[in-house]
C-alpha cells in the first residue's frame, strides 16, 4: 500500500528536476538571430549570423521597420528594404552567418533583422536593430486581439482568353469571405498568397486588404491570382494570414495550344518560303541563251494529225500555203506551185472558147473474134 504513493513521489520530483533541461532544449531549438552591431548607418554593413534553424534551408535576411522582436513585423514584408535584402542557406547544423548592407526601410523606426524561410514549414526570428539617422516613431496600436477566420469557401473567378491561349499569363481573383472572431478591430490586414505547381513549395506573395473589419463583422476579399507566363498543369493556391493557412484552392490550368500551333506554322512556312526566295534567286542568276527565251509548247494541230484514228476537221485546221514542205522537192519543181493539180498542163485562159466536152462512150463487152476474118 506504501509502495503507490512513494512512486508517485519520484515521479513528481524527477518531473521537477527534469523540466528546466527540457525548456533549456526547447530554447536552444528555437531559431535565433544574432548582430555583429546593434547599430550601424546606411551604406555600413553588418553580419547576420543564427542558429537552431532547420538543415539547407533557405532563409530570407531584411531590414524592417515599425516592429519589435515580440511584435514581428505586422506590417509585412511591405515595411522592410526588400531591394537590399540577402539570400543565405543554412548548414548541415542549422547554422548561417551572411553580411548584410544597411538600408532605410520605408517606414519609421524601431526596426528589426527579419530572418524567415522561404520555402517549407514557416519560421522566423528577429533582432533589435537601430538605422543611425532613420526617423523614429511610435508603435502603432496593437490590433493582436483581433482574429480573421475563413467563413465560406474560397473561389476562382475569372476565365482565361485568346492571349493566354497563345502564351500570356494565367490570371484569377481569388474571392472568399472572412470573420473577425477576436475582440478588436482588423485594420488593412495583410494576406500572404502562394501558388504551388505539383509537388513543390508554395511561392508567397503578400498582398494587403484595405479596410476595417469589427468583432464579429465579416467582409468580402477579392485577391488576384497571376501565374508565370506558358505556365499550365495542376496548380494550388493557398492563403494565408497570421502564420496560419486558412484555405487551399486547387487551379488546372490547360496547355497553351496556341504556341504549339504557332511553332508548327512557322516550321511549315518558313521552308517554304526559303525554297521560293531561293528558286527565284536561281532563276535569277542562271545564263540566258543568246536568241532569247525559246517557249516550248506543243503544238495541237501537230499533235492531233500524229494520233491513229483521229481526223481533225479541215475548215477548223485547213490553212492556204503558198510553199511546199516536202523536202525532197525544190522551190522551182514543186508540185503545189502548179495549183495543186499533178495532170498535164492545158490553156485556161478566159478567151479561149468553151469546148463542149460529150460523155465518154459506153464500152462494150468484148467480143471474141475468129481467127482469118478480114
Amino acid at each position: 500500500m506504501n509502495r503507490k504513493p512513494r512512486a508517485a513521489a519520484l515521479v513528481a520530483v524527477l518531473a521537477l528536476l527534469l523540466a528546466p533541461l527540457a525548456g533549456t532544449a526547447a530554447a536552444a531549438d528555437r531559431p535565433s538571430v544574432e548582430l555583429s552591431k546593434s547599430q550601424a548607418g546606411t551604406g555600413g554593413s553588418i553580419t547576420v549570423s543564427g542558429s537552431g534553424w532547420r538543415e539547407r534551408t533557405l532563409l530570407m535576411i531584411l531590414i524592417c521597420g515599425q516592429a519589435v522582436p515580440s511584435r514581428g513585423v505586422p506590417g509585412g514584408t511591405n515595411s522592410c528594404a526588400n531591394a537590399d535584402g540577402r539570400a543565405v542557406t543554412t548548414d548541415a547544423q542549422g547554422g548561417f552567418s551572411r553580411k548584410l548592407p544597411v538600408s532605410e526601410p520605408p517606414v519609421p523606426c524601431p526596426c528589426v533583422v527579419h530572418v524567415a524561410t522561404v520555402t517549407g514549414a514557416k519560421a522566423e526570428a528577429d533582432a533589435i536593430f537601430q538605422v543611425a539617422g532613420h526617423a523614429v516613431e511610435p508603435l502603432p496600436a496593437d490590433t493582436s486581439g483581433g482574429r480573421l477566420s475563413v467563413l465560406t469557401d474560397t473561389a476562382l473567378n475569372g476565365s482565361s482568353g485568346l492571349l493566354t491561349w497563345f502564351g500570356a499569363p494565367p490570371a484569377r481573383t481569388l474571392v472568399f469571405t472572412v470573420g473577425n472572431v477576436g475582440t478588436s478591430d482588423v485594420r488593412n490586414p495583410v494576406f500572404q498568397v502562394g501558388t504551388a505547381h505539383g509537388v513543390f513549395a508554395p511561392q508567397w506573395d503578400e498582398q494587403q486588404w484595405r479596410g476595417t473589419i469589427r468583432p464579429g463583422g465579416r467582409a468580402r476579399i477579392e485577391l488576384p491570382v497571376e501565374l508565370a507566363a506558358g505556365a499550365h498543369g495542376d496548380y494550388t493556391v493557398s492563403l494565408k494570414y497570421g502564420g496560419r493557412v486558412l484555405a487551399e484552392q486547387p487551379w488546372g490550368v490547360g496547355r497553351p495550344w496556341g504556341v504549339t500551333l504557332f511553332w508548327i506554322l512557322v516550321c511549315l512556312v518558313v521552308p517554304a518560303a526559303l525554297f521560293r526566295i531561293g528558286m527565284a534567286v536561281v532563276d535569277r542568276v542562271r545564263p540566258r541563251p543568246s536568241g532569247g527565251v525559246r517557249h516550248r509548247g506543243v503544238r495541237l494541230p501537230e499533235l492531233a494529225l500524229r494520233l491513229p484514228g483521229f481526223k481533225p476537221s479541215t475548215a477548223a485546221h485547213a490553212a492556204p500555203s503558198s510553199t511546199s514542205t516536202l523536202p525532197w522537192f525544190t522551190p522551182d519543181a514543186d508540185p503545189g506551185a502548179a495549183g495543186g493539180r499533178l495532170s498535164a498542163p492545158h490553156d485556161d485562159s478566159p478567151t479561149s472558147p468553151a469546148t463542149p466536152t460529150s460523155p465518154p462512150a459506153p464500152t462494150s463487152p468484148a467480143t471474141p473474134t475468129r481467127e482469118g476474118s478480114t
